[in-house]
């Protein structure tokens, strides 16, 4: 399904602000935050040179945190395990983390189910504030050595 991932150009973090999701995953809408620190995301992209997602990497000493988003009419197929791994793997290679961690909003058991057949325990659990949903809890998940 990947065929690479490149720094994600300006075009392609305009076009993430527009991703719209279903509910309750419209929690992930571009719509509702700007993107912030933009080297730190990666666009995937298909054989026919087609964006199928977006990475976000956040090196903290020896962590690296893992973020990802795979495009809205791509969810819920069965892509995510594939989609997940290749960002993984890319991580690892261009970062060389001990560690990989990531958050992911508690409702989002499709996420969370691909996550741990993938590799990851849940580590922890914190709550955010957002203007447009209130609090939100997030569990924290980490790489199983």
């Amino acid at each position: 399904m990947i065929e690479r991932i490149e720094p994600a150009p300006p075009e392609v973090l305009a076009e993430l602000e527009r991703w719209a999701y279903e509910p309750p995953y419209d929690f992930y809408d571009g719509r509702h935050g700007q993107i912030r620190d933009p080297e730190r995301y990666f666009a995937a992209y298909d054989a026919s040179g087609g964006l199928v997602g977006h990475y976000y990497f956040e090196q903290q000493g020896d962590v690296l945190a893992y973020g990802l988003g795979l495009r809205p009419d791509l969810t819920g197929k069965g892509l995510g395990l594939e989609f997940f791994r290749a960002g993984l793997e890319f991580g690892r290679e261009l970062f060389r983390p001990k560690r990989i961690m990531l958050a992911v909003a508690a409702f989002n058991e499709r996420a969370i189910t691909v996550y741990e057949r993938g590799g990851f325990e849940v580590t922890g659990r914190h709550v955010r504030t957002f203007p447009e949903f209130g609090d939100v809890e997030f569990i924290d998940m980490e790489e199983r050595c």
